[in-house]
């Protein structure tokens, strides 16, 4: 036996290293939980949602300083006519004045704007969690659906080999004078259908990975591997989180922030006020001046201006709650019939496994046995035949279906933020 540490040793290890690495990435299993790290960093709903968020945050910083001042510049009092017109040295009254002038909102106005940028920042993150959420159960449906693919297609190489003992039986049959020429077809058309099957198989799979690769990308082309995820559903528990139902938490920052328009609508009743401070420059022989100017907004039509956007703002407060609370009555609609359904899937896949498929396998068998001993029918082999391939296949379904259903379950109500 060679050493590793000898040459000829070294070569064979490094030949392995150098053919694992030119595998193709569909030869590399995908386990759920890659899939799921893969689309969180992968996604781009995800990175627009965190570029909202980081928008949102940047929103907030100048949400409540005070408007930019403002530089004014200008002639005052220039003579149009006479000899001295157009001249700005001879009138003791003409100015060229220069100055500073600031905007001053009310306070409630400018804390009503500050809760605004604080609860929209709060709801970028809402919402970025809520397509976080949504991103891991849809990646899971799709690696869910794959995988239940993989396990059909898997099961034709037995379906294949179970179809040519099948047809070297009716060959013996044939050649002992106990059965007909025509039977020797039966298995060529079996063989026909399942092939006809396993080619809308095919189909079914690529489906699948293509809507997988919606959320993982490239590596979606890599096998889905492993057992279909089953959790343990609390049917009391995941009803006791439905109001912390992501999209239903997303609700508290959107009515902070409806709420807070509410102020800074009422907060218009309030005056705003500025402040300028000018200095004019006269002639050489006339003294310069400096000029201070206060002015105070005067809301004396709230009928017509204020009460309006007030009256507004009211009404999307209005629209935010009853949209909570139509949501909040479909997620518990579905949060019932997922349950049902679940405890329906889920007896199914038991009665599938302990009953169905058992007497599926025993029925085939039986039949097959008689028909090799002669006290059987080729017609009722491969009636029993065509059961156990629906009964195998049905079991998958089922599997998948109670798959399918926890996910949503899970990732809506079991999975922690």
């Amino acid at each position: 036996m060679r050493s590793p540490r000898s040459p000829n040793g070294r070569v064979c290890l490094a030949a392995l290293v150098a053919c694992l690495l030119a595998l193709p990435t569909w030869a590399v299993a995908l386990s759920l939980d890659e899939a799921l790290e893969l689309a969180e960093r992968q996604a781009p709903s995800l990175a627009a949602e965190a570029a909202g968020v980081e928008a949102a945050r940047h929103a907030a910083i100048p949400a409540g300083e005070l408007p930019d001042p403002k530089l004014r510049l200008g002639l005052q009092n220039v003579p149009i006519e006479g000899d001295d017109r157009a001249r700005l040295d001879r009138e003791p009254m003409t100015m060229q004045m220069v100055g500073f002038m600031q905007e001053v909102p009310n306070r409630a106005k400018r804390q009503a704007r500050v809760d605004v940028a604080q609860a929209g920042l709060r709801r970028a993150d809402a919402e970025l969690e809520v397509e976080r959420l949504r991103v891991r159960r849809e990646t899971a449906l799709a690696w869910i659906s794959a995988l239940a693919v993989e396990q059909k297609l898997a099961l034709f190489a037995s379906l294949y080999a179970e179809n040519r003992l099948l047809a070297k039986a009716v060959q013996a049959r044939i050649a002992g004078g106990r059965g007909q020429a025509a039977d020797s077809v039966a298995p060529k058309q079996e063989a026909a259908l399942l092939a006809e099957q396993e080619d809308q198989l095919l189909s079914t799979q690529a489906r699948q990975r293509a809507t997988l690769r919606r959320w993982i990308g490239e590596a979606a082309e890599r096998t889905p591997q492993g057992r279909l995820p089953h959790w343990a559903v609390d049917a009391r528990h995941y009803q006791d989180r439905l109001q912390r139902h992501p999209e239903l938490s997303a609700f508290a920052p959107m009515t902070e922030e409806a709420e807070a328009r509410v102020r800074e609508a009422v907060a218009d009743k309030r005056p705003d006020w500025s402040w300028e401070l000018g200095y004019q420059r006269r002639g050489r022989e006339f003294g310069d001046m400096v000029s201070l100017q206060l002015s105070v907004d005067l809301p004396l039509f709230p009928g017509s201006r204020q009460n309006p956007r007030i009256a507004a703002r009211h009404a999307e407060l209005s629209r935010v709650q009853a949209e909570r609370e139509a949501l909040e009555r479909e997620h518990a609609a579905q949060l019932a019939t997922d349950l049902a359904d679940y405890r329906r899937l889920h007896r199914a896949v038991q009665r599938s496994q302990d009953s169905l498929l058992p007497l599926a396998t025993q029925k085939q068998a039986l039949s097959l046995a008689g028909y090799r001993a002669g006290s059987g029918e080729l017609d009722q082999v491969l009636e029993a035949r065509r059961e156990l391939i629906e009964a195998r296949l049905r079991h998958i379904d089922l599997e998948e279906q109670r798959a399918l259903t926890g996910a949503r379950l899970y990732f809506a109500y079991g999975e922690a933020p």
